[in-house]
């Protein structure tokens, strides 16, 4: 599934995601975030020259992928998932914009199911799916047997925790959100050490690029920057991502953090995160590609 661990709607929980029912939270935030995409495929692009098949591997909703049928308007595109219900709408969002020609889904899980695509792919994406896989290096071997030669592999992992809030909110202890992104990395350990088949690596992403046998290996950082005051799009992203942390991490955060959490996510008050003038979203995704030698 693509999503990432850093301030992120659809947190690592203990268990299994249900990834259908973050379904709304994973395609706003995609949405929000999709200037930080477009330079990301633009960048790509420069490299990538007129594919005929693009992958994204662990596509969920289909937002990043309906971009590549745009940027790419020669290209077919197929959007992999673990889940149908995010794989329908992914056709949908093809179909509206008038790619649905052009764009097939395959569902079932990595990196297994990348078997099952009918010929080499020219571009495989995989944003931030490669870490949800108990070996990532296997994983990205499969990855890179699925190209083309010549074709290229993009993986997002990496990148900064995203900032919403100043660090002193007026209320609480200063730096709520860095300890929420403490609280964030222990649980995604937790979440990698749980994986079937779990292996430590050094998560050096164009070290295992390379290792996966590919060359070329390079990396490139995107900023998302929606500085304050926050459109209601940013805000209604800000309160979800903190309504979520709220719910999911909430046993990890101390009590003065978790009643800071309640008063920013109370609409009745006006430093809540409903009101305030200083609500903003700055954010940071790090791609890391490789070419298939010829």
């Amino acid at each position: 599934m693509a999503h990432h661990h850093h301030n992120d709607p659809h947190r690592h929980g203990d268990g299994d995601i249900d990834w259908a029912e973050m379904a709304h939270l994973l395609e706003s935030q995609a949405e929000l975030f999709t200037p930080l995409y477009e330079h990301a495929l633009s960048w790509l692009a420069k490299e990538v020259t007129e594919p005929g098949l693009i992958v994204d591997a662990g596509s969920g909703p289909g937002v990043i992928a309906c971009l590549f049928a745009e940027t790419f308007p020669g290209a077919r595109v197929v959007a992999v998932d673990g889940s149908e219900p995010l794989l329908e709408r992914a056709r949908a969002r093809a179909e509206r914009q008038g790619a649905a020609d052009r764009f097939g889904t395959v569902a079932g899980e990595l990196p297994g199911v990348l078997g099952e695509l009918d010929y080499p792919a020219d571009l495989l994406w995989a944003s931030r799916s490669v870490h949800h896989l108990g070996d990532q290096s296997a994983a990205l071997a499969a990855c890179a047997e699925r190209l083309a030669p010549g074709g290229t592999l993009a993986v997002m992992e990496g990148g900064l925790p995203a900032r919403f809030l100043p660090r002193d909110i007026g209320f609480g202890r200063p730096g709520l959100q860095a300890r929420i992104d403490a609280v964030e990395q222990d649980r995604f350990s937790r979440m990698r050490a749980e994986l079937p088949g779990a292996v430590a690596v050094v998560e050096d992403w164009p070290a295992l690029l390379a290792s996966a046998g590919l060359r070329h290996t390079r990396s490139r950082t995107f900023l998302l920057d929606l500085p304050a005051p926050a459109t209601d799009r940013a805000r209604a992203y800000v309160i979800a991502s903190l309504t979520h942390t709220r719910e999911s991490l909430a046993e990890d955060l101390d009590a003065d953090d978790r009643a800071a959490l309640d008063r920013l996510l109370d609409p009745d008050d006006r430093a809540s995160a409903h009101h305030r003038p200083d609500v903003f979203v700055l954010a940071a995704h790090t791609v890391h590609s490789g070419v298939r030698p010829v």
